[in-house]
C-alpha cells in the first residue's frame, strides 16, 4: 500500500486539495472517504467536484444514499452509506453500475459496506487535531489493491 499524507489548515485548503484530487482522477477510480462527523469530508467532496469540472452545487446525499452529477469530463457517484442498514439497499440501487462505471465514485462511510468494495482504491481519511487548531486536517491517501 502506498501512503501520502497531506496537512490542511482551512476549509480552503481541504477544498484546493481536492480540487487536485478530482483534476487527477480518472474513469473507473473508486474513493472511500473517512473521518469523523465535522471533519471536512463535504468540503472535500464539494472541491473533487470542482476539480471534474461540475459546477452545480455539492452536498452531503446522506438521505438518498448517491448522489450523481454528470456535468463534469466525467461522472460524479457520491455516495453517503451513513445510513445503510442492510447491505441488500446498496443492490437495490445498483451500486455496481456506479462501481464499475465510467465515472468517478467517492464513498463516504466505507467501513459500512467493506465486502462491497473493490480491491483496487484510493481510501482516503481526513483527521482533526484539536492541538494543531481548530482549522487543521490531516489527510491521507492510500493505494489499496496495489501491486509494488
Amino acid at each position: 500500500m502506498t501512503e501520502t499524507i497531506y496537512e490542511t489548515f482551512s476549509p480552503e485548503e481541504t477544498r484546493a486539495l481536492g480540487r487536485a484530487a478530482g483534476a487527477d482522477a480518472v474513469p473507473g477510480q473508486i474513493c472511500t472517504l473517512r473521518g469523523d462527523l465535522g471533519a471536512g469530508k463535504t468540503v472535500f467532496t464539494q472541491g473533487v467536484a470542482e476539480g471534474l469540472g461540475v459546477t452545480e452545487p455539492v452536498s452531503s446525499p446522506t438521505f438518498t444514499i448517491v448522489q450523481v452529477y454528470e456535468d463534469g469530463r466525467m461522472p460524479f457517484y457520491h455516495f453517503d452509506v451513513y445510513r445503510i442498514g442492510d447491505i441488500g439497499e446498496m443492490d437495490e440501487i445498483g451500486y455496481e453500475d456506479y462501481f464499475y462505471g465510467d465515472g468517478l465514485c467517492m464513498v463516504e462511510w466505507a467501513d459500512k459496506i467493506p465486502e462491497l468494495l473493490p480491491e483496487k482504491r484510493l481510501d482516503i481519511t481526513i483527521e482533526k487535531d484539536p492541538e494543531k487548531g481548530c482549522e487543521y486536517r490531516r489527510i491521507r491517501f492510500r493505494k489499496a489493491g496495489e501491486t509494488v
